[in-house]
């Protein structure tokens, strides 16, 4: 497993933590992760499966999330959220993407294969659009395309997002569990022992109870991107959006509608899946993901 490393992108954009595996010589596969998410949030089980096709693997903490910078701007309030109403000035889903751009610059990367989930996938999509030219392949799983007609959660689920931050590592840990067992599948059940860990561990990466100010902030940046669908309507990458379909957190026609706007898009719902990247899937998600990427643009023999 590699370490944390960073760079400080220019023009006053943010210092951004990220993390490279496998062959060095391997096809780039840029994964971004979703809201509140960091790097680490990408199960092992996925790392290796990416890495055992001969793939370069490359994760980043999107700003305000992990390692990397903490916007220093006042973040929406719960009101604003509830009603979409992002604060002005505020940073959007573009300027994210154009912080992965900036890494796949530093790290020379001429085009990269690209995965993304919930908001990551978001982002994924928006790099694809305003850069074609770096986009060899793009997945997007369990995404939407801002029109607030699809892809909404559940109001069983927004009710328990609106509660205020977690001030205790306990209570955080406790509270990722409790939504886990919401958005989470039965058919696809959670590792209880790993997401116990792994949300302990997403505490110490950031910055604990200071952390629900950038979940705010990236609320405010998917809002003030509004309705993509033209965007996604640019896309000339292969696309493949996975989706499952029983969804509480981002609903199933945000997934029908991401593909219904990309040109050629390939979509695949999974019976049973939910919000999570389950054990039960990780594999299936890994195989499609390779096979969209060697159909689409091949890797290298």
């Amino acid at each position: 497993m590699t370490d944390d490393q960073f760079v400080q992108l220019p023009d006053g954009r943010p210092r951004i933590c990220y993390r490279v595996d496998g062959p060095p010589d391997g096809a780039p596969l840029l994964l971004v992760a979703g809201l509140g998410l960091d790097l680490i949030s990408w199960p092992q089980r996925m790392l290796d499966g990416f890495t055992g096709h001969g793939l370069r693997v490359i994760r980043l903490d999107n700003r305000d999330a992990g390692r990397s910078t903490r916007v220093e701007a006042k973040p929406p309030s719960m009101l604003r959220q509830l009603f979409a109403r992002p604060v002005p000035g505020a940073y959007d889903l573009a300027d994210m993407a154009d912080d992965a751009h900036g890494l796949l610059e530093h790290l020379g990367v001429g085009r990269a294969h690209l995965v993304g989930m919930s908001m990551g996938g978001m982002i994924a999509q928006t790099l694809a659009a305003r850069h074609p030219d770096r986009v060899a392949t793009l997945t997007s799983i369990f995404s939407t395309t801002g029109d607030r007609r699809v892809g909404q959660p559940a109001r069983s689920t927004m009710l328990r997002m609106a509660k205020p931050p977690s001030r205790t590592a306990e209570e955080s840990v406790a509270r990722h569990l409790a939504l886990l067992r919401h958005i989470g599948s039965t058919d696809f059940p959670p590792d209880e022992a790993f997401e116990r860990e792994w949300a302990a561990q997403l505490w110490d990466r950031g910055v604990g109870a200071r952390a629900g100010a950038g979940v705010a902030r990236q609320i405010g940046a998917i809002q003030a991107s509004g309705d993509r669908t033209a965007q996604l309507r640019t896309i000339t990458a292969p696309t493949l959006v996975i989706h499952g379909d029983v969804d509480r957190m981002v609903h199933p026609s945000g997934g029908r509608a991401t593909a219904a706007a990309i040109p050629g898009a390939r979509h695949v719902e999974i019976t049973g899946m939910r919000h999570h990247l389950a054990p039960g899937v990780q594999d299936r998600i890994v195989t499609l993901t390779a096979e969209h990427i060697v159909a689409g643009s091949g890797v290298p023999e």
